[in-house]
Parts: structure tokens; sequence; C-alpha cells
């Protein structure tokens, strides 16, 4: 099982509660109504900054982190490529994402405790 990780960074025409609000109310039903993208997801997860200070005082630039499980890399690939999710997901991405400031890892979990 591998883990994409997405930094997200809203659009600048977007306050954070406006954007919260989207991703949640709006983008997070919209990713799960298309079953060709979703067929591959195991598991979506969407974790809004609460504040602009972390537990140790440091700023962050973030508004807020995506967690996506799929069975596999190339599943993910699979997923990301499916003509459904570039006609109805993707555009809504580039509607609410400022692409040049998103940071996106794909991580393999190793638990510790």
């Amino acid at each position: 099982m591998v883990k994409m990780i997405a930094f997200l960074k809203r659009n600048p025409a977007l306050t954070r509660e406006e954007f919260s609000r989207h991703w949640r109310e709006k983008h997070g039903p919209l990713v799960m109504s298309v079953p060709e993208f979703r067929r591959y997801l195991r598991k979506y997860t969407q974790c809004h900054i609460v504040n602009a200070s972390g537990p140790i005082g440091a700023g962050t630039d973030c508004d807020g982190v995506a967690e996506l499980w799929f069975d596999s890399a190339e599943e993910l690939a699979k997923a990301f490529s499916e003509p459904r999710y570039l006609e109805i997901i993707r555009p809504d991405e580039k509607r609410m994402l400022d692409f040049d400031k998103v940071l996106v890892c794909v991580t393999e979990e190793a638990s510790i405790c």
C-alpha cells in the first residue's frame, strides 16, 4: 500500500475559510462521486489547518494536507490518468489550489507505535 501526501496551498483568490469549506463540502464529495477514480482509492483523508502556527510556534504556509491511499504506485498512476478524473475532479482542483505551491510525496508507511 502507498500513500500520497499532498501539502496544499489554496488559490490566492480564496480565504482559508472559503478553501476549507469548499474542500470539505464540495471537493471531497466530488472525489467520492467519480467511480472511475474511486475504484483505485482505498482511503481519503483531509487534514484541515486549524491555525497558522504549529505546536512549536513555527508558522505554516500550508492550507491543508490530503492523504490518499492506493494499493500500489501503479494504481495511483492509473487513478490520476483516468479520463473522468481529468474531466471532473482536476478542474475543481485547479480552481481551489495554487498548483505551483502544492507539494506531493508518495510514501510507504512504517508504523512506529
